[in-house]
């Protein structure tokens, strides 16, 4: 079993302009990311997909396998897509890896890359539980609904089930509440079929793409992580990866 990761970078974002350039600890936030996922035991190669001549020219600089891609994807699902056109026909899964996850753990894309071994699997994502108000409330905090086969039911930013009859600072502790670790695992031909999908109401409201694939049938596996991983939105985040960085 072949797997690939691919890293999507750009250039372009709102909260934060260039951030995979922005360093951490004197390293480029994709270089970062890219050595994290080079540590993997289980991947057959590793490419940044990217739309920036300056992201570009940074993997070229450290080292990295780097693919120029198109700058009217709406997202790393589709730029993964455009990737697998451009390589050999040779792996058989796609893990997407978040390009601002600078400390992703290798053991996290080992464990998604072990629900591959079931052959009916066609994506799959990694959730944790949630044990925190904080995460529970907040709407940047993707909440998973699991069922008992572990494949996703549903996915908001809102909490959810709701506790008809509990205040909600007890809710935390009345139910699984899982968050959603942004990194999915692919079959190579399930990749290329979701992104031919179209839009529908319910990613309209959340923002959020997975439920495209949920509402069109394709079932969504998950796997609980117990460690945890820090995104880097905004400019106030890079500090607080920084300071992680000097702690650990």
């Amino acid at each position: 079993m072949n797997i690939i990761a691919i890293i999507p970078a750009r250039y372009s974002s709102t909260r934060f302009p260039g951030k995979p350039l922005a360093l951490i600890h004197g390293k480029p936030m994709i270089q970062r990311v890219y050595e994290q996922v080079m540590k993997s035991q289980k991947l057959s190669n590793v490419v940044v997909a990217t739309d920036d001549a300056r992201i570009e020219q940074a993997v070229k600089n450290f080292g990295g396998h780097v693919v120029m891609t198109s700058g009217l994807h709406q997202s790393g699902t589709e730029r993964c897509a455009e990737v697998i056109t451009k390589l050999p026909d040779n792996f058989d899964y796609v893990i997407n890896v978040q390009g601002d996850e600078p400390f992703i753990q290798s053991s996290q894309i080992d464990l998604l890359c072990t629900v591959f071994t079931s052959p009916e699997v066609r994506i799959a994502t990694l959730v944790k539980k949630i044990s925190r108000s904080e995460e529970l409330f907040n709407p940047n905090v993707v909440k998973a609904v699991i069922n008992n086969a572990g494949e996703a039911m549903y996915f908001s930013r809102s909490p959810i089930p709701h506790h008809r009859n509990a205040m909600e600072n007890y809710w935390v502790n009345l139910g699984n509440y899982y968050k959603h670790i942004g990194m999915y695992g692919y079959e190579k031909n399930t990749l290329a079929e979701i992104v031919t999908l179209p839009l529908n109401e319910l990613e309209k409201a959340e923002s959020l793409e997975q439920l495209r694939w949920l509402a069109n049938g394709i079932a969504i596996r998950t796997t609980i992580t117990e460690e945890e991983t820090i995104s880097i939105d905004t400019p106030e985040d890079l500090m607080q990866a920084e300071k992680f960085y000097r702690d650990h």
